[in-house]
């Protein structure tokens, strides 16, 4: 048995717990990196990069059946499965030297690919090696949620951890989640000719502003998908025309796929986390405000923590850990800046509190204004004009911000540097954009609210007219 002494170990090497270990070897720290399956994680292997690279090829096919408002005509898509998929994996090949062994390697981190577990406090055993550390970070991240719906263990189920394994197009996918997962794949598989269900126990992307939800669904059952709301599942069982859902309800869906997405689990199961004194709770391991667990030598960051699963989030974790980790410096987590996107046409982004969850909060002196894509002279230029923003502002300060439309993800982007420096509406109103783009509807929207206190205010008008009278 070999025994280790390092500064930091890090458990997990998906983005998390990559951010980590690059960030304090290049600082000087000694760092351990155990990783028991794939470098880069859910985020490279299974998630954000294949997904994004599947509806890559989705939009290519959508546009070039819907090219004749521009003048070019419509042609029906060839599309090839089994092509689409390499592309896929082709995107993951080109940027896994990045989240690469040999990478990290280079770097000076020692990398053991075993799943480790404690065995006290501050040592963890990952294969025939002891590793003893003066401060441990778990990044284990999490998998697919597989609910208890009888009969799902005797039929062949997708998640996203299988998705990207096919290579024939599904003939008609049933999608049982209408959160952001259950939701891009729907219309990315729909846009490369499969027939598509979305079977949603409450309201699909149930977490956004009903408003501009309802331009993502709109779009989905425009497509041809079929969404289905209020439908729990009772059970599944293979069939002769394939796999069959029923629902509560007496609803009976059949098709010939099945994919799962009703949410995500922590990986702590192999951790052994009694040994080392650490506590869970309800979605993960409980951490205080600085993501350190019960036991003090120990952190807990990304989707293992509990809190928001994006990989944005996992990289903000990192910086917040590596601030206490060698600077023994306070370092908090906070999640009221954190944007979160999901990549349907039209995208749908959200950062801060809802109209809803303002009015909750703030109640009357919750102020809400909007501005519609349509207004903009970019998005008719490219028809891109189904969409808005929509922001909440409370005493001049905006609280929160929601965009449904064309690139809504990228535009989110100014109002999570807004939100993370607390500006004001002022500010967003003093900023000069280039025309055209569609970016200036944040300005716009800043104008919106600024409008009515301007041109509707009688004393404003008094002492312009004053003024008009006083001028030579």
């Amino acid at each position: 048995m070999e025994r280790i002494k390092t500064d930091i170990l890090v458990i997990g090497a998906g983005s998390a717990g990559l951010s980590v270990a690059s960030g304090a070897v290049q600082m000087g720290a000694k760092v351990v990196l155990l990783e028991g399956h794939k470098m880069g994680g859910d985020c490279l292997n299974y998630g954000c990069v294949p997904s994004k690279a599947l509806i890559a090829s989705a939009k290519a096919a959508h546009q070039q059946a819907h090219s004749a408002p521009f003048g070019v005509a419509n042609v029906k898509p060839d599309v090839d499965y089994k092509a689409v998929m390499q592309h896929v994996a082709g995107v993951i090949d080109t940027i896994a030297p990045v989240d690469s062994e040999e990478r990290f390697e280079g770097l000076g981190v020692k990398v053991i690919r075993e799943f480790g577990h404690f065995i006290s406090e501050n040592e963890v055993q990952a294969g025939d090696t002891i590793i003893s550390a003066r401060r441990i970070v778990i990044a284990t991240g999490s998998r697919p949620m597989v609910p208890p719906i009888k009969g799902l263990d005797s039929v062949e189920y997708l998640t996203n951890e299988t998705l990207f394994d096919l290579r024939e197009k599904p003939e008609h996918l049933l999608i049982i989640g209408g959160g952001p997962i259950g939701m891009e794949m729907a219309q990315a598989h729909r846009r490369l000719g499969a027939r598509v269900t979305v079977i949603e126990g409450s309201k699909v992307l149930g977490r956004g502003d009903p408003e501009l939800v309802r331009y993502v669904t709109d779009a989905l059952t425009g497509e041809g998908a079929d969404i289905v709301e209020e439908a729990k599942v009772s059970s599944v069982q293979q069939v002769d025309e394939g796999i069959r859902v029923s629902c509560e309800d007496g609803r009976v869906f059949t098709g010939s796929h099945l994919l799962v997405a009703v949410g995500r689990v922590s990986n702590i199961e192999k951790l052994n986390l009694g040994a080392a004194g650490v506590e869970t709770a309800d979605k993960g391991i409980r951490t205080d405000d600085g993501l350190r667990t019960t036991n003090r030598r120990v952190y807990a960051i990304g989707d293992v923590a509990g809190g928001m699963q994006f990989t944005h989030v996992a990289g903000y974790h990192a910086g917040v850990v590596i601030r206490s980790l060698l600077f023994a410096l306070p370092s908090k987590a906070k999640t009221d800046h954190i944007p979160q996107v999901t990549y349907c046409d039209p995208e749908l982004a959200q950062i801060g509190l809802t109209e809803e969850g303002a009015r909750a909060m703030y109640g009357d002196q919750t102020e809400c204004v909007r501005f519609s894509y349509a207004e903009n002279d970019r998005a008719q230029a490219e028809r891109k004009t189904e969409g808005m923003i929509k922001v909440v502002v409370v005493k001049g300060r905006p609280v929160g911000a929601s965009i449904v439309g064309h690139q809504a993800g990228e535009h989110i982007n100014l109002w999570a540097l807004v939100l993370a420096n607390k500006m004001k509406m002022s500010q967003i109103a003093g900023m000069v954009s280039p025309y055209p783009i569609i970016g200036e509807i944040s300005k716009r929207a800043a104008g919106a609210y600024f409008s009515p206190k301007l041109f509707g205010n009688k004393t404003v008008k008094l002492v312009v007219g004053a003024i008009q009278r006083w001028l030579p």
